[in-house]
């Protein structure tokens, strides 16, 4: 007779059988580069997490290093915006100069530069706008602009979150016109239109000015649109996908996994990662068992990497258990 309880009958075994395992080298930290000097700024809505100028961020690097954690994701927060989002590809722009600054420094480590308008533009959108409009074709080029810049500054990969249709393909030619035929694009393919982002947009000074971003990021309720996104951009040319948010969305995760043969990123946004420290913070919940659970449902959905602000943390505990 069957008892599949004779699989957990002790840790040793319950280890042996374990179909999913979190790995310190799977994990890819974000980090938040701002203009300035001497800045190491707490970002209220997200315990733990702090905004560093550039000759303050080895204090993080150097943690990161010590955990073993193999790649960061780097968010630029500029002194100036403009209409237009020029700071983005300005080649001495902040996050230009912070992948300077880490491969210098930090050669070990992979430096993915997210690309991305809304940061750097003074209305908060991801696109160049006309009447309250925000226009796909015309901001392509200023996106590929920026993924060559950070090319060139020496970022190991470029991960577009614009959402713009056809950013790939033109993002892709431009990288390959340049010379960086080799240079991996890890797209921000399944992203919603989700609630779960304000404490970036605190943390990254990024929120839009007016409306909402509805327009260019999907409907939370459209899982079999993601795949078709998916596909576009595996089409014109992304080596790598990410689905965003991650918690809420674990079904869209399985689903491009069981579809299609690409590396998924699994990115455990800021308001999951909000609300998992707020709790632990009042006693309600065990941080570290919560986490590792959600760590392990990222890849038994199908992730291949995990972008969490957690990384940390949880690179620590990988290594206790080791």
């Amino acid at each position: 007779m069957e008892r599949t309880r004779r699989l957990r009958t002790s840790a040793a075994l319950r280890s042996m059988v374990r179909e999913e395992h979190v790995r310190v080298d799977e994990l890819i930290y974000p980090i938040f580069v701002m203009e300035g000097n001497n800045i190491c700024s707490p970002v209220d809505s997200m315990p733990g997490i702090n905004q560093y100028s550039i000759d303050c961020l080895s204090e993080e690097l150097d943690r990161v290093k010590e955990v073993g954690i193999k790649a960061v994701l780097v968010f630029g927060i500029p002194e100036h915006k403009d209409e237009v989002g020029s700071g983005a590809y300005d080649d001495h722009g902040i996050v230009q100069e912070a992948i300077r600054y880490i491969k210098a420094n930090y050669p070990e480590l992979l430096v993915i530069a997210d690309v991305c308008l809304c940061e750097y533009t003074s209305h908060g959108h991801c696109g160049l706008i006309c009447n309250g409009e925000i226009l796909n074709d015309e901001t392509l080029p200023l996106l590929a602009k920026a993924a060559v810049s950070y090319a060139k500054a020496g970022a190991d990969i470029v991960a577009p979150s614009d959402m713009m249709d056809k950013r790939v393909a033109a993002i892709r030619e431009a990288l390959d016109e340049n010379g960086f035929i080799n240079l991996p694009i890890m797209a921000y393919s399944a992203k919603f239109a989700s609630g779960y982002y304000g404490p970036f947009r605190d943390a990254a000074h990024s929120a839009p000015g007016f409306g909402d971003r509805k327009t260019y990021q999907m409907d939370p309720a459209n899982g079999q649109e993601a795949l078709r996104e998916v596909e576009e951009d595996i089409a014109e040319g992304a080596d790598l996908i990410i689905a965003k948010p991650a918690m809420a969305y674990m079904d869209v995760i399985k689903e491009i996994s069981l579809n299609y043969n690409i590396p998924i990123v699994a990115y455990n946004v800021s308001g999951e990662y909000a609300m998992v420290k707020a709790a632990a913070m009042q006693g309600w919940i065990d941080e570290k068992k919560i986490v590792m659970e959600n760590m392990v449902g990222f890849k038994r959905a199908g992730a291949k990497m995990i972008i969490t602000y957690h990384a940390l943390d949880v690179a620590r505990w990988i290594k206790e258990e080791e």
